[in-house]
């Protein structure tokens, strides 16, 4: 099945650092479309920032705007949409955390093939499903009570939205509470990315895909438009498929992130209002959800304070002829757990890799690689038994891609390989990893690659450094309260991705 997804913006939590914007033009809470789907006792809070908020943002693969009226045919072709195949799943989600002082936003994705529970007694599927069964579900049982065809689409959106966020909400267990619900289509896309001119993006290699339409060379460059939606579409020909999407997605996101709070946009307002015409044409907002306020709360908010994670996957699987991503609930309760607790420092510098220094790796956020890229293969080469997989899940809660794992013959010292040209991030892992190692170049490595060969002299970093300690290998096993994973990316600064 071809997916044909679509990033989630984080257009309504970037546009409200744009105060004097929403001021400027205040019928944009009146204006903006709205959704009943968020619980009456929390979305009637007045002030929605007098506790953290937590926004489940979602791309849907819709070919209508935001008060349901279809695209017309020459838009749907120039952003190669292609068939609507009638499906309504939710390819992209994201839970953004905003703590309670409104100057740091945690960005988590949610791969869609992750097998999970899905709310309503559907069973277990992928949790790009769980809309499309309760939406399915809704217009069978309201289809005799409903007016008109498009009551019952309504209605069943509404049935279909509820029950992906009590999905997540399950999924993630008490750690949070979804208050806040936006929804995405292609027209959204589209239109933000033109509003503010494009944003710059940077790829490792170039690459072509004819299902979502990307058509790029290598290294930086800017995209907008149908351009900007190929780029965060794309999965196929990627070297981790959709788990590259997701990384493509969370740059793209940083970099608009970036754009919409730059000086060039903030003193235009004419750039402001061209911006919000286009989230109230194309974005879905849960009722109760003021704008205006939120944004009068949020204007500390700069792009390196924005921070994004994927939950921990544990590797794909085929369950019942569906091609799945396999997840541990109680290690994915845990990681949300873990990034979600607001007393923990909150400035980019104490959120700066553990273990590292200056002379030995990266030390600010623009220098920091993007986690999710690379791929981390570890052999044990102690005398430790499991000492490979414990190291590799560690890593992997990190935010790394998990790689091999297997043994060696006995050695004393550990040795980190890496790609050409690549030392910098070798350098990385070792701090994140703590302990002494050699670097050494290994050519037959591809991009993004690294190979972990852990001898006798292995010794994780102290406590006292923060650094990463091996944790027995079950990936439910809470991270230590005085850590928090480092991001994938970071909206400040270029990342260069697959």
């Amino acid at each position: 099945m071809t997916s044909r997804s679509l990033v989630a913006l984080l257009s309504a939590a970037v546009l409200g650092t744009m105060g004097y914007g929403w001021w400027a033009f205040g019928d944009v809470d009146e204006k903006t479309v709205t959704t009943d789907v968020i619980a009456k006792d929390v979305k009637d809070q007045r002030i929605p920032l007098d506790g953290a908020v937590d926004m489940l943002l979602v791309g849907v693969d819709s070919r209508t705007d935001a008060y349901g009226n279809p695209l017309p045919k020459d838009v749907l072709a120039m952003l190669n949409a292609g068939k609507n195949d009638g499906e309504r799943n939710t390819d992209t989600m994201i839970l953004v955390h905003i703590p309670v002082d409104g100057t740091r936003a945690i960005a988590i994705s949610f791969p869609r093939d992750s097998w999970v529970e899905i709310a309503g007694g559907y069973g277990k599927h992928r949790l790009n499903s769980a809309f499309a069964y309760a939406y399915n579900n809704a217009r069978e049982e309201l289809a005799n009570t409903a007016p008109d065809e498009k009551t019952l689409d309504e209605q069943a959106k509404v049935a279909g939205r509820k029950n992906l966020i009590e999905t997540v909400q399950n999924l993630v267990g008490g750690s949070v509470t979804i208050d806040r619900y936006a929804e995405v289509n292609l027209l959204s896309f589209y239109d933000v990315t033109n509003a503010i001119g494009g944003v710059e993006v940077c790829l490792n290699a170039a690459t072509q895909d004819k299902l979502s339409g990307a058509n790029f060379p290598a290294g930086p460059q800017v995209v907008s438009g149908a351009q900007a939606l190929a780029f965060v579409r794309q999965r196929h020909g990627l070297p981790n498929g959709d788990l590259d999407r997701i990384v493509r997605q969370q740059v793209f996101l940083g970099a608009l992130a970036n754009k919409v709070l730059s000086a060039d946009m903030l003193t235009s307002p004419s750039k402001v209002r061209e911006l919000i015409s286009a989230v109230q044409r194309s974005v879905v907002l849960s009722d109760g959800w003021q704008l205006s306020t939120f944004a009068s709360q949020m204007s500390g908010l700069n792009a390196g304070g924005i921070d994004f994670y994927t939950i921990p996957t544990l590797g794909n699987a085929r369950i019942g002829g569906a091609d799945v991503l396999r997840i541990d609930p109680a290690a994915v309760a845990d990681f949300v757990t873990s990034l979600t607790k607001d007393d923990l420092p909150a400035s980019p510098s104490d959120s700066a890799a553990p273990g590292t220094s200056a002379t030995s790796a990266p030390t600010t956020e623009a220098d920091r690689p993007a986690l999710g890229t690379i791929t981390v293969n570890v052999f044990n080469g102690s005398n430790t038994s499991r000492l490979a997989s414990q190291v590799r899940d560690s890593l992997v809660e990190k935010g790394f891609l998990g790689g091999d794992i297997g043994d060696e013959q006995v050695r004393s010292s550990s040795v980190i390989q890496y790609a050409a040209g690549e030392r910098s991030i070798a350098e990385y892992l070792g701090g994140e990893l703590g302990g002494q190692f050699t670097y050494e170049e290994n050519n037959s490595l591809e991009a993004n690659h690294l190979t972990v060969v852990l001898g006798t002299n292995y010794e994780p970093a102290s406590s006292a450094t923060n650094g990463l300690r091996a944790q027995p290998s079950t990936p439910s096993v809470p991270p230590s309260s005085e850590t928090k994973p480092a991001p994938q990316v970071n909206a400040s600064g270029l990342n260069c991705v697959n």
